[in-house]
């Protein structure tokens, strides 16, 4: 019979819910340490919560929890990013206006994440939607501006006309919006920029400050690009007094640049084409202003480009270079132009052989390179006062002679652009900025804020204008006393814009630590304790851009003093996929016989005769696992593709976390996902181990209550523990406490499992033993602990017991199992003291009757002794 994990479950949320047990008080003791748990919090949509989200939040709670019984205070919130696409979208295509989409999506999350039993401080509860929190968002906003961090800028975008807004390029996929498939063209837009540029550095030296999975600080470092090298000058042939700028982390190969390559955007490019080539220029330029970046830069793609007719001077040699337009180099990146060396660069030389262009070698190659271009080091050749000088020699030499002839200077640049922080869109936080008649700016004053979001039943955004017309956003038709403002006898108009989704989630976990001040972001005192952020859990999926611009602006407001710690999160960790259900496929040929799956392709057709295969799906329970492979039961020489997959519904494998509470309890769900194996790892989800993790806990409900009555049972004593009681109770003590410091949930569940086969043995189960174990499942599965200890007589919450500590004392077994071999084989296994010596193992072992018996007539030559463990008598 099942424990009443319904019953129980719903008795301890509220009771949870009415003593405000988790409420982190606003006053709280510095004396103690502090520790500051913090999940990437959800976006709330009309979904509701999948399997996923409660396996980063269990992990932080089994945390906080642990942390709470350690003595520490703890700060664990929740709260919503709510602004952004998703909820607009959904909001055009219902009528329903995104605020009342939002706070219903908002209720649900909330309900679901209660049922789960999460210890969070609901009272810090944030929502990025929220005036009062929003309100912050545009104070840091208005810093930033005045620091000359925030600007207008006219940037070549990514404009959706069907979404009616500028993308990102990483919500860019194939030419088409991430959302909705939608086609995306680049155009031409004033735009709202943050100087994240002028951070580069500090964001890349100061990962060197935290604890973060070294794949995504490399990800940061890859995504910021520092790159060192020289910026060089070529005058222009046609045009006295112009010249190009270039960047070049190889200034070591100048005297190896035959031609010049000028991105379609640069503002050279009209200025310097001469008139035979005017209008093959334009109508190139005009191709490329239809790709993305990410087409453009693509390595395996033909290299266009077009001639402008004009020529640069190579300072290296005087030696005049052709200029030509190519969308392989971007205006973002460096200054929007190349000096290009065939020799030494892979795409130089494919745009070299296309338009048959010179090629120098500057880098002498191995004798047995046979390739294209060079990229390796070597002597220096056709280099002038170069030459023999390896690269990195050549490299210094050039850039000194460069800063002494005037002709080019030593440089840092980097890959990182400037933030495009506007988005045509309703639902977001309005800038707080006004435009005057002039055409200039100014920021709010700050006793106006926040800026609200004005009521409007038309927020979709306006049909695609004619292309020489700039898209009005949805705020350019709110009524006309939100839109102007008087200042001074002038009326000024406010920005239309909004900001994106990011904007909220780049300082939330600050609000969460004084989320009712009106007066301040965060109170100093309070920040100063508790940051940093001492464990940061979520999606990997966020390791370049939220985690790169919340540093940002954590390292902005650490520079006007709101906050004390350079870094926001000292820890990190991003918890694996889940995966759905294990997929079973056994393929067939056109006869219905079986195929092993090595014999299959990835089109499905068998790989030695080409013919094309069906299949069939198995069930679980007609597949075995045999080594790495899964075999049919029915035939083990046929191989079976076993296989999950990401979970979506068109694939029908969704899991509902309501549906696992409802059949197998809360409890079940936490212990199961965090029982699946590493934190950090993709798995696969498994019915079959949500059931084995909810038979474990109903062995721990009987334990010590009656199955039926639930009352506790006669067999739980208060009798004193035997020893080896207390070794199986601190043995599984020490395994869970260092699993956890350790995030090693899954481990940690397998030592209270083995505790509890053993437990279930005893005929007595003294209460001094129960009761630790019931304070180390706690974190875990909190619920059936809280009834459990309640049982035993207690009546206050355990969530701020002391956490049990184990005693090594007890962990050391009095006796130990000795295999005894004769002659090299297994015949008998002796139970003796410990840590005896060789000679007194040797003596024990000989004495033992069984032993004696085995020996029978047979003459001892030699005794071999590994002392608690084994003992080999040699006869013959």
């Amino acid at each position: 019979m099942a424990y009443p994990y319904r019953k129980i479950e719903e008795k301890w949320q509220q009771f949870w819910e009415e003593h405000k047990t988790f409420r982190t008080p606003e006053q709280v003791d510095h004396r103690k340490p502090k520790f500051y748990v913090l999940d990437m919090y959800p976006y709330p949509s009309g979904a509701g919560l999948h399997v996923g989200h409660p396996e980063g939040y269990t992990a932080t709670d089994i945390i906080a929890r642990y942390k709470r019984m350690k003595g520490f205070n703890v700060l664990h919130p929740m709260g919503w990013d709510a602004f952004g696409l998703p909820a607009e979208q959904y909001a055009i295509e219902t009528g329903t206006h995104p605020r009342i989409t939002t706070e219903k999506n908002i209720r649900r999350f909330r309900e679901q994440l209660r049922k789960i039993g999460f210890s969070y401080d609901w009272e810090r509860q944030v929502d990025t939607t929220d005036p009062h929190y929003y309100k912050w968002t545009q104070w840091i906003f208005l810093q930033l501006y005045k620091k000359g961090l925030a600007y207008l800028a006219e940037v070549p975008v990514n404009w959706c006309p069907a979404l009616g807004t500028v993308l990102a390029n990483e919500e860019v996929i194939d030419g088409k919006s991430e959302r909705g498939s939608h086609p995306v063209f680049r155009r031409p837009m004033r735009q709202w920029m943050l100087k994240i540029t002028a951070y580069a550095e500090r964001l890349l030296q100061d990962l060197e400050m935290v604890e973060w999975p070294e794949s995504t600080k490399e990800m940061q470092r890859n995504w910021i690009g520092r790159s060192d090298g020289a910026e060089v000058d070529f005058p222009l042939a046609g045009h006295p007094g112009e010249k190009i700028r270039v960047f070049t982390t190889r200034p070591d190969t100048l005297f190896g640049a035959t031609y010049m390559v000028l991105s379609p955007e640069h503002e050279l490019v009209d200025k310097i084409t001469t008139p035979e080539y005017r209008e093959a220029v334009k109508r190139y330029q005009a191709e490329a202003a239809r790709k993305s970046d990410l087409e453009r830069t693509e390595l395996q793609k033909k290299k266009t480009g077009v001639f402008t007719g004009e020529y640069a001077v190579n300072p290296a040699n005087e030696q005049e270079i052709p200029v030509w337009a190519a969308d392989y180099v971007l205006a973002s990146y460096g200054t929007g132009a190349i000096m290009a060396v065939p020799g030494q660069d892979e795409r130089d030389w494919e745009f070299a052989e296309v338009h048959n262009l010179p090629i120098i070698r500057t880098v002498q190659p191995p004798d047995d390179f046979n390739g294209k271009a060079y990229l390796g080091d070597g002597p220096a050749i056709n280099s002038g006062f170069l030459n023999g000088l390896n690269v990195a020699e050549a490299k210094e030499k050039m850039i000194r002679w460069l800063e002494e002839t005037g002709k080019g200077t030593r440089k840092v640049n980097y890959k990182l652009r400037d933030w495009l922080f506007s988005r045509q869109r309703y639902w977001g936080e309005p800038f707080p900025v006004l435009h005057a008649p002039d055409g200039s700016t100014t920021g709010v004053p700050e006793s106006e804020l926040p800026v609200e979001l004005p009521e409007m039943e038309d927020f979709k955004p306006q049909p695609e204008a004619d292309t020489a017309t700039e898209p009005q956003p949805p705020l350019s038709r709110a009524p006309e006393n939100w839109k102007k403002v008087q200042r001074n006898g002038a009326v000024y108009t406010r920005e239309f814009n909004t900001m994106p989704q990011w904007a909220g989630s780049c300082w939330y976990y600050l609000r969460f630590i004084d989320p009712h001040n009106p007066g301040a972001l965060v109170d100093p005192e309070k920040e100063k304790y508790w940051m940093p952020v001492d464990l940061y859990i979520g999606g990997a999926e966020h390791s370049v851009l939220h985690l790169l611009y919340a540093r940002f602006w954590h390292k902005v407001l650490y520079d006007l003093g709101v906050v004390s710690t350079p870094e926001p999160f000292m820890k990190l960790v991003h918890q694996g996929m889940i995966l759905g259900e294990m997929e079973y496929t056994l393929y067939l040929d056109a006869k219905g016989q079986p195929v092993s799956v090595e014999q299959v392709q990835g089109d499905n057709t068998h790989r030695q005769t080409g013919e094309k295969l069906s299949f069939r799906k198995l069930s679980e329970d007609e597949v075995e696992k045999e080594g790495e492979f899964f075999v049919w039961k029915a035939n083990p020489q046929i191989r079976i593709e076993g296989r999950a997959y990401k979970m979506s519904k068109s694939r029908g494998n969704v899991i509902n976390p309501d549906q696992i509470i409802e059949e197998y309890g809360a409890d079940s769900l936490r212990l199961y996902e965090m029982f699946m194996g590493p934190l950090e790892q993709m798995k696969s989800w498994s019915m079959k181990g949500v059931e084995g993790v909810n038979r474990f806990l109903n062995r721990v409900w009987r334990l010590a209550a009656d199955e039926y009555t639930g009352d506790l049972l006669d067999t739980v004593t208060g009798s004193e523990p035997s020893r080896e009681q207390l070794r199986h109770l601190h043995v599984m003590l020490k395994k869970v406490t260092e699993d956890i410091e350790a995030l090693r949930f899954n481990t940690a569940i397998s030592a209270m499992m083995i505790f509890v086969n053993e437990a279930g043995k005893w005929p007595e189960r003294p209460r001094a033993i129960l009761e630790p174990f019931l304070l180390a499942l706690h974190p875990f599965a909190p619920h059936i602990a809280e009834e459990l200890w309640e049982k035993f007589g207690h009546r206050d919450t355990l969530a701020y017991r002391p956490w049990p500590e184990f005693n090594e004392e007890y962990i050391q077994a009095e006796t130990t199992e000795v295999v005894i071999q004769i002659n090299g084989k297994l015949r008998y296994k002796l139970e003796l003291p410990m840590n005896l010596t060789e000679e007194e193992t040797k003596a024990a072992a000989l004495e033992a009757e069984r032993v004696k018996e085995l020996i029978g007539g047979s003459n001892i030559i030699k005794v071999i002794v590994i002392p608690n463990k084994l003992v080999n008598i040699v006869v013959r």
